[in-house]
């Protein structure tokens, strides 16, 4: 952790939370909150991404052992073509949120927006490597969507979901033009549109 984020309120029921799977053009938008517990602390938190798999795995059990409350939380695919994706990842926020056990009375998300909601809140730019309750969330958010991804993986074998988690990588695209657009697939994103768009011309 670095630069670290100094919230104003400074009581225990701090939540963070963060999503992952913005990028993608397939599947939901997954995301966390988290309360963390400052009596059992969780070691070694970081930005999800700046984690390797195996660490992450491990603290993704660590978190859900220690932290006071915990949410996994989503928006789905026909969510996200409906609202866009900001919209649903703003949605599946709230949901996370909502979902605690305990009501927190602060709430930090990362980013630079918030949901519409009543919780006191703030946003915060690079919140996953600033605030640990955040990268607690980012954590959760990626394990929990990594695993669903590549459980896709069997079901639409081809695309290769369990190595590019559904990112417009090279083998992606390629695999979209080969197979088609699957039912996980985000239509409105413009990759996935565009291969729409030309299997109706044909």
């Amino acid at each position: 952790m670095h630069d670290l984020f100094v919230p104003a309120y400074q009581g225990h029921l701090l939540a963070g939370v963060d999503e992952v799977g913005r990028g993608p053009l397939a599947w939901d938008v997954v995301t966390a909150a988290v309360i963390l517990d400052p009596e059992n602390p969780v070691e070694g938190l970081n930005d999800s991404k700046k984690l390797t798999e195996k660490r992450r795995e491990y603290l993704f059990e660590e978190i859900q052992l220690k932290a006071k409350s915990w949410c996994i939380a989503r928006a789905s695919v026909a969510e996200i073509d409906t609202l866009n994706i900001l919209q649903a990842s703003l949605l599946a926020m709230k949901r996370a949120v909502d979902g605690l056990s305990i009501t927190p009375e602060y709430v930090l998300v990362d980013g630079n927006k918030l949901p519409k909601w009543n919780y006191a809140s703030e946003a915060v730019v690079k919140g996953d490597s600033r605030v640990a309750a955040i990268s607690a969330a980012s954590i959760l958010a990626k394990v929990t969507r990594d695993r669903e991804m590549c459980a896709l993986d069997s079901d639409y074998p081809g695309y290769g979901f369990a190595g590019h988690k559904g990112y417009p990588t090279k083998v992606h695209l390629e695999a979209l033009d080969r197979l088609g657009v699957s039912p996980v697939h985000r239509v409105s994103y413009a990759p996935v549109k565009l291969r729409i768009a030309q299997l109706e011309l044909l």
